[in-house]
């Protein structure tokens, strides 16, 4: 009796052990403000993964692939969750709104040990909601200032729960090498959507512009959520300008209020305009814009990893760890867009990566303008 006592004793304190081990899993939760197809989305994500193995929340590339595919894994030590807000496609108030309070619902539910939320919308609304309680947040790819949501003090010391890393933005770095591709290029326009992305960014060109730091002078600037306006801007131009800024243009819609495929709109974009063209992430030198100063969504993405296991592993207060900007990717340029324009890259030294393919041209073809079968994402 006291054998079967004894291994009954053992056997509950295994099983508590057991289920202690499972209860004492760190808890990781991604917000992201966009959608798994969108290919900035998928860089950051690509730089997330692999600082969640480099760090150690993680054991093996299965894992990650499973996270990528499936929005959630479950490690040794870390169970991870992903929330897409879809706000390039559900880009209204209401609509943001409402994906706000599902990821907020399911984040209470998870009960996670640090959220991470990705880009402006979920930076905005989900750190702003967990703003000062006790869950620490990492946000990254805000763009230009990560001061104007409020969450914190300042980029020193932020003072509060939130903390992270944030995108300038490359203009200057964008128009001087643009400017060495086409060196009689003297003016451009800037063409964007009037996103809180693509907003920032040209408030910022305009803004650099005005205190005359610019390599080519600014003409004139689109910023609209309408397609037909936003296609209008690009023949208005054209033929007043020596080249375009390309800022994102993935919340467009049609007379009807119908989003407009990103590639759809830089198919028709690229088969339009024929100037010297450049951007500041690398999912628009991929669409098929000629240059790219690459405002890195993998390392966003990476960084904010490492804040979390400053914060989580190291047991550094987000208060005290200060917000910064990573290390620009590189200097991209695309092979086809270079000879749609008639321009010779050789000699170039500068150029850090060439992009071969146009996608936005493979999913739209110019002879048919519908969308193609082949899968890229």
């Amino acid at each position: 009796m006291k054998k079967v006592f004894l291994y009954l004793f053992v056997l509950f304190v295994s099983l508590l052990g057991s289920s202690e081990a499972r209860a004492e899993k760190m808890k990781l939760f991604v917000v992201s403000s966009y959608s798994r197809d969108y290919l900035w989305s998928q860089d950051t994500n690509e730089g997330l993964c692999a600082a969640l193995l480099d760090f150690h929340f993680l054991e093996n590339k299965a894992q990650t692939d499973a996270f990528t595919k499936n929005d959630f894994v479950e490690g040794e030590k870390t169970i991870v969750k992903k929330f897409w807000m879809d706000t390039k496609k559900k880009s209204s108030p209401a609509e943001m709104a409402q994906a706000s309070k599902r990821a907020l619902q399911e984040i209470s539910e998870f009960k996670p040990d640090l959220v991470f939320v990705g880009d402006d919308n979920a930076t905005e609304r989900i750190g702003g909601s967990l703003l000062d309680t006790p869950t620490p947040v990492v946000s990254w790819g805000v763009n230009v200032t990560p001061l104007k949501y409020g969450l914190l003090n300042s980029l020193e010391t932020p003072g509060h729960n939130v903390t992270g890393v944030y995108q300038p933005g490359y203009p200057i770095e964008s128009l001087t090498n643009l400017k060495k591709l086409a060196p009689s290029a003297k003016t451009f326009a800037i063409l964007s959507d009037n996103s809180e992305t693509g907003r920032a960014k040209a408030k910022e060109i305009e803004r650099m512009a005005a205190e005359n730091r610019l390599p080519l002078t600014l003409v004139g600037s689109i910023i609209t959520n309408s397609y037909a306006e936003w296609k209008a801007g690009v023949l208005k131009y054209r033929d007043r300008v020596d080249a375009f800024s390309v800022m994102n243009h993935s919340t467009l819609k049609d007379d009807n209020g119908t989003p407009v495929d990103q590639m759809e709109a830089g198919s028709w974009y690229l088969q339009n305009s024929k100037k010297p063209d450049c951007s500041f992430e690398k999912q628009f030198a991929q669409e098929g814009i000629l240059l790219a100063a690459d405002d890195s969504g993998y390392k966003q993405g990476y960084e904010s990893v490492k804040l979390a296991h400053q914060i989580l592993v190291e047991s550094k207060n987000p208060a005290m760890i200060p917000v910064y900007a990573p290390e620009r990717g590189k200097i991209m340029v695309n092979r086809e867009r270079a000879a749609m324009l008639g321009i010779d890259l050789s000699g170039h030294d500068f150029i850090e990566e060439f992009i071969d393919k146009s996608l936005a041209l493979q999913k739209f073809p110019a002879s048919t303008g519908k969308k193609s079968n082949k899968r890229f994402l």
